[in-house]
C-alpha cells in the first residue's frame, strides 16, 4: 500500500486543527545565543580568576606599607611645638642609655685608614707646600676660600717652632680643611634629610640610609626630628679652639702619637694612657690613624653624647631663628667637656677672641681636582 508523505505545512495544519502549536526552531538564532552565553561565562570566569590572583598581592602590599610606617617613625610635626618651647625630645627616653660606641663610630673606624705610602712631612716641607699653593690665612680671611689640602699627620717639628704666631698659623692651616670637609659632609646629609622629611613615603634606599644615620647618631627611637637636631655642623671657630686647647696647638703627645686632636676618652677602644694617671684609672685618650678621623669622631661626640644635649638644643634654636651658629654662645654649653667646667669654657672663649677664629666660620672649602672632574 502506497503511503503518501506529508510535508511540514500539512503536519502543521493537522496539528493546528487538534489545538496544538508548532514552532519552527531557528538554528541561526540558537547559535548566536550560545556564543553570547559563552562570552559572558568566559568574562566572568576571568574576572574571578584575576580577583583571587590579585588579592594576595594587595594584602602583601598593604602589609609592607604597614611595616614601612613602623620602621620609620616620623613624629616631627607632633613634636615640633615641644622643640620650640625648648623641651628636649631626648628627655625621659633611653636614647643615650643605649648608645653603642661601635655603631656611633662605625664610619669613623671604617675610614680610619693610613695608606702604606704615607710619609710624615716635616714642618718646613708643609710650610713650603702651603706657600707653593698660595694657601695662607691672610687670604682665607679676606676671600673666605680654603685650599683643599688634607694632611693625615701633624709634623713632629711643630713643637719646636719658637714663634707662637707661626706655630698657631701652621696648626690652623692643617686642621681647617679637615674641619670644613667634615662639616660639608654633614651639610649634604642634612640636605638629604630635609628632602626625606618633605615626603610622605620613603623609598627602600631612603629607608636604608635613614636606618644607617639613626645608628650613627644614636637615635634608637628612630625619631626624625631628633635626628635633625643631632645631624648638624660644629662652628669652625669652636672646633679650632677646642683642638688648640686639647693639643696645645698641636704639640701634645696625644696629637703627635695618636692624631688625637680633641682629647676624647675611651674605656674600651685603642688609646694612649695619660702620663701620671692613677693605677686604678682605666680610661685612655682615643687615638686614630689619621687626623680626619679624629675630627669626625669629635663632631659625632658633640652630636650624640648626653652631656651635650643643651649644646644641641641651643644650636637648634639658632637654626629655627635663622641665626648663625655663634661659637661664643654655644661654648657656654660645653662646660661638661672638661673637669674644670666653667674655667674650660672661659679658656675657649679667650682662644676664639684672641685669635679672631670667628673669621673662619663662614669660609668655604674649594673642591678638589677629582671633585671638579666629576662635576665636569
Amino acid at each position: 500500500m502506497y503511503k503518501k508523505k506529508l510535508n511540514f505545512n500539512q503536519v502543521k495544519e493537522f496539528l493546528l486543527k487538534k489545538g496544538l502549536v508548532v514552532i519552527k526552531k531557528n538554528h541561526k538564532s540558537f547559535y548566536k545565543s550560545d556564543l553570547k552565553n559563552f562570552y559572558y561565562t568566559f568574562v566572568s570566569s576571568l574576572g574571578i580568576i584575576l580577583f583571587f590572583v590579585l588579592l594576595p598581592i594587595f594584602f602583601e602590599f598593604k602589609q609592607n606599607m604597614s611595616i614601612t610606617k613602623k620602621e620609620i617613625k616620623n613624629n616631627s610635626k607632633s613634636n615640633f611645638e615641644r622643640v620650640l618651647e625648648g623641651e628636649s625630645l631626648e628627655k625621659n627616653s633611653n636614647v643615650d642609655q643605649e648608645l653603642n660606641l661601635k655603631s656611633l663610630l662605625e664610619d669613623v673606624f671604617k675610614s680610619d685608614m693610613l695608606p702604606s705610602d704615607t710619609v710624615r712631612l716635616s714642618a718646613s716641607t708643609i710650610e713650603q707646600l702651603f706657600k707653593d699653593t698660595n694657601y695662607n690665612l691672610r687670604d682665607v680671611r679676606k676671600n673666605k676660600l680654603v685650599k683643599p689640602i688634607a694632611l693625615s699627620l701633624l709634623p713632629e717639628e711643630i713643637k719646636k717652632i719658637e714663634s707662637t704666631k707661626k706655630r698657631k698659623n701652621l696648626f690652623i692651616q692643617i686642621i681647617l680643611p679637615l674641619i670644613l670637609e667634615e662639616n660639608n659632609r654633614i651639610k649634604l646629609d642634612r640636605k638629604k634629610l630635609f628632602t626625606i622629611l618633605n615626603r610622605s613615603n620613603n623609598s627602600d634606599l631612603e629607608k636604608k640610609w635613614l636606618n644607617q644615620k639613626f645608628r650613627q647618631y644614636g637615635v634608637v627611637n628612630k625619631d626624625l626630628l631628633t635626628l635633625k637636631i643631632r645631624m648638624d655642623e660644629i662652628p669652625v671657630s669652636l672646633a679650632i679652639a677646642q683642638a688648640a686647647k686639647e693639643t696645645g696647638w698641636g704639640t701634645s703627645r696625644f696629637a703627635l702619637e695618636g692624631n688625637a686632636l680633641f682629647g676624647q676618652w675611651t674605656w674600651s677602644g685603642d688609646g694612649i694612657k695619660p702620663a701620671g694617671a692613677d693605677d686604678n684609672s682605666t680610661h685612655k685618650v682615643m687615638k686614630f690613624k689619621i687626623l680626619k678621623s679624629s675630627v669626625r669622631a669629635y663632631q659625632r661626640n658633640l652630636n650624640t653624647h648626653s652631656s651635650y644635649k643643651q649644646f644641641r638644643m641651643a644650636r637648634a634654636e639658632l637654626r629655627d631663628n635663622e641665626r648663625k651658629l655663634d661659637s661664643l654662645l654655644l661654648s657656654n654649653y660645653l662646660d661638661k667637656y672638661a673637669e674644670n667646667g666653667e674655667e674650660y669654657v672661659a679658656v675657649l672663649k679667650k682662644i676664639i677672641k684672641q685669635n679672631n677664629l670667628e673669621d673662619f666660620d663662614n669660609v668655604k672649602l674649594l673642591p678638589t681636582s677629582i671633585q671638579l672632574k666629576n662635576l665636569i
